[in-house]
């Protein structure tokens, strides 16, 4: 028989008392990594060992066997043996099968069984918990049984509850991990499938949940917070979970219930506000911004605490402070501290936000806003009185206001969710870039309206220099080629994207608004006395402000004015305004859904290349869209009513220029333009 037919012959398994077994210096994992000793113990407590120990007879000096055995491969299922015999759950003579080898070399028994170990495939690991629990197993015992979470448990459920095919597609490498843990955040086989197949060269997570919650409320948006998720699921709402986000984020799924437990709950409120006396209040879930800026606001007076009040409020700040000296700095604060300091700031500050106080002449003829902030909670701007009803109280006296005294004039007027349809939106299947629709220039230009208010509330000298160029135009020239409208008067917003409100630029204009509403006296009568005890540097910081509320850069259908947009052009430039740097960028919101697909390609060829271009010229306008705004992102990008406008030259009167002479006007050419616990082997 040749060597080539030599049959194997494979060493038999024998049991070995477990106090003549030690460990081998030639075992080569030298790492710890993987489950715990301890676990692994418990598993073969409950299981049994699944699996020999490789060992080689010890041998005395003069070469002849001990009697004990040594182990390069096997040291962590040999103490794990030993963890149990020292807890007396298993005895010092218990058998241990094992294998004996005495050819080679040790270190390569301990190699070749670590190295040669196929790791199971995840989703193996999977529908074996599906299988378990089909068994009848629950996922606490599953749990328990694999030294894992239930959560975790929950999550590998999850995935193997994916649609069959793209659980294929995961076992062929064709899939990522993350991309799998994407499609669970629906159970409809037949959406994951036609997700999958739709995408093009993105796959990422983020657009898989995205395109696979469309038309879902996200739990973190504030109409979700405002109602809260117990009132919309006991109403019958339906939620879907993220299991792989450690927040638990999710999506309702019927928006349309949301909308009816916001306007109710904002009826509910609206009625409570009401009965402070308020002639009108106006509800929604979000106001524009500038709604107020036509109105004249009364201030009320701060309430005074009571004695017991103040002796409440001074121990909650002694509280606080104590709490807050008991944690070092540099260490984590306690759960049961961090705790009760969020109680007693809150605490705190139901103190310092309370309502004002009003006069009930001013509050008979004044209304007020109900609104919900970005963290769900009631948003109350109080005391507001429109310009009818400035004349109420014309005779200095409420018993003379007419209207105003009459409480069945005082009603709550609740508006939820109304939207100002737009009917200039580019219809897609016009292709070929044309001329910007009137409304969207309006709305960039709102934008960019309040981006030059606030880089001139920044700028005192620029300010105080486009001030005195508007009174000088008009006392010399007769002329309003100025886009200041000295009054000191606040240009409404009356169409703006909806982007605006919480822009960077608005809310640090509204920052400005308060601090100085902080600094003025409440009383107009000692307004001019106030302004005189300010230092010039205050003075012209509080003239810089009043100027840039004047700012009107606003393109208005039918009110073309060449010489405000002129004049706000060259205010941007000497402010150097960078409409990317204020904050704008473009979204499918905002410009790139509002807008043909040719101005879409055109934004990310400027922005990012041909190269950009091709890869989404293929798309639908809505997916095109999509991918322009993850492409154009932090690109700095924006359409030209956002542009910094070059520096034009002065045009000569047609009457001055004189024809080029002979040799400078001949044609001339232009140049051309560019997991569970698996016994280790080891």
């Amino acid at each position: 028989m040749t060597s080539a037919q030599t049959k194997i012959v494979l060493n038999q398994a024998q049991d070995i008392p477990f106090n003549k077994l030690i460990l081998s210096q030639a075992n080569v994992r030298k790492v710890k990594a993987g489950i715990s000793v301890e676990e692994l113990a418990e598993d073969i407590a409950r299981r049994g060992l699944l699996q020999s120990l490789s060992v080689r007879p010890v041998r005395g000096a003069d070469g002849e066997p001990t009697g004990m055995y040594e182990i390069p491969a096997g040291g962590r299922r040999y103490r794990a043996l030993q963890s149990l015999v020292k807890q007396k759950r298993l005895g010092k003579t218990q058998a241990i099968p094992c294998i004996i080898r005495t050819d080679g070399i040790a270190e390569e028994d301990s190699l070749a069984e670590n190295v040669q170990r196929v790791a199971l495939h995840p989703l193996d690991q999977f529908r074996a918990f599906q299988t378990l629990r089909e068994q009848g197993l629950g996922e606490e015992e599953i749990a328990t049984r694999f030294f894992v979470s239930a959560t975790v448990v929950r999550q590998r459920l999850k995935l193997a509850s994916v649609s069959p095919k793209l659980l294929e597609l995961y076992a062929e490498d064709e899939m990522t991990l993350e991309q799998l843990m994407a499609f669970t955040v629906t159970d409809d086989h037949a959406r994951q499938e036609r997700v999958w197949a739709t995408l093009s060269y993105n796959k990422s997570p983020h657009l898989i949940r995205q395109q696979l919650t469309e038309g879902a409320v996200h739990t973190s948006d504030k109409r979700a917070l405002f109602v809260g998720l117990a009132l919309y699921e006991s109403s019958g709402g339906a939620v879907v979970h993220d299991l792989f986000d450690e927040d638990g984020e999710g999506w309702l799924q019927d928006s349309a219930l949301l909308d009816r437990l916001v306007a109710d709950k904002l009826r509910q409120e609206a009625e409570t506000l009401h009965a402070e006396g308020w002639k009108w209040i106006e509800a929604a879930v979000d106001f524009p911004y500038g709604h107020t800026s036509r109105l004249r606001r009364i201030i009320g007076k701060e309430p005074e605490l009571t004695d017991e009040e103040q002796q409440t409020y001074h121990a909650l700040q002694e509280e606080f402070e104590q709490l807050a000296d008991s944690c070092p700095d540099g260490e984590d604060v306690p759960d049961e501290v961090d705790a009760r300091m969020a109680e007693v700031e809150k605490a705190i500050e139901a103190f310092d936000e309370r309502p004002a106080v009003y006069d009930p002449a001013d509050v008979v003829r004044a209304g007020a806003f109900l609104s919900v902030d970005n963290d769900g909670d009631v948003k109350i701007e109080r005391g507001y009185i429109r310009r009818e009803d400035e004349a109420c109280d014309v005779k200095g006296d409420v018993k003379h206001a007419g209207v105003c005294d009459d409480p069945a004039s005082r009603v709550a007027i609740i508006t939820v969710g109304g939207k100002v349809e737009d009917g200039d939106a580019e219809p897609e299947e016009e292709d070929g870039i044309k001329p910007l629709p009137d409304r969207l220039i309006t709305e960039l230009t709102a934008y960019r309206t309040v981006a030059l208010r606030e880089a001139l509330a920044n700028e005192p000298d620029i300010a105080f220099v486009a001030v005195l160029h508007t009174l000088c135009l008009d006392a010399f020239y007769h002329a309003a080629k100025t886009c200041l409208d000295i009054n000191v008067k606040t240009v409404s917003l009356v169409v703006q994207g909806p982007d605006l409100k919480d822009s960077a630029v608005t809310k640090s204009l509204d920052q400005k608004h308060a601090h100085w509403e902080r600094q003025l006296p409440k009383s107009p009568d000692a307004l001019w006395d106030a302004l005189l005890a300010f230092d010039a540097d205050q003075r012209a910081a509080l003239f810089a402000y009043c100027a840039s509320l004047s700012v009107n850069a606003l393109h208005e259908r039918g009110n073309r004015s060449p010489g405000r947009y002129l004049h706000a052009d060259q205010l941007a430039r000497q402010l150097g305004l960078d409409m990317a740097e204020a904050g704008w960028a473009p979204t499918v919101e905002n410009y790139l859904g509002r807008v043909t697909k040719a101005r879409i390609l055109e934004a990310v060829r400027e922005a990012k290349g041909d190269a950009a271009t091709q890869l989404i010229a293929h798309l639908k306008k809505g997916d095109m869209a999509k991918e322009a705004e993850r492409l154009l992102a932090g690109a700095g990008w924006v359409p030209e009513p956002l542009r910094m406008p070059e520096a034009a030259a002065p045009a000569a009167d047609e009457e001055e220029v004189e024809a080029l002479p002979d040799f400078l006007s001949a044609d001339v050419a232009e140049a051309p333009g560019e997991p569970g616990v698996i016994q280790p082997a080891g």
